[in-house]
């Protein structure tokens, strides 16, 4: 069975379930293993990426190219 039927065939018995504590469960398992691939995937910088990031934030600050807090969560509350 391919992953596209799989995907079907598991979420028309996820409908079908009446039990609460299976349904959380499987929301807390569906969590977990999302939480763990992510950390699986991220890899460190190396200090002259996170060197340069810095040397660019600076260089964003001093050249006016920042937004405020505040401005930034006005523009934010007007997407709704």
């Amino acid at each position: 069975m391919d992953l596209q039927t799989r995907k079907i065939t598991f979420v028309q018995e996820f409908l079908r379930l009446q039990n609460e504590d299976i349904i959380s469960g499987l929301e807390k398992l569906l969590q977990k293993r999302k939480s763990e691939l992510y950390k699986k995937e991220l890899k460190p910088m190396d200090l002259k990426q996170f060197n340069n990031e810095i040397d660019q934030a600076l260089d964003d600050s001093e050249n006016d190219r920042i937004i405020k807090a505040t401005n930034l969560k006005s523009k934010i509350e007007k997407w709704t």
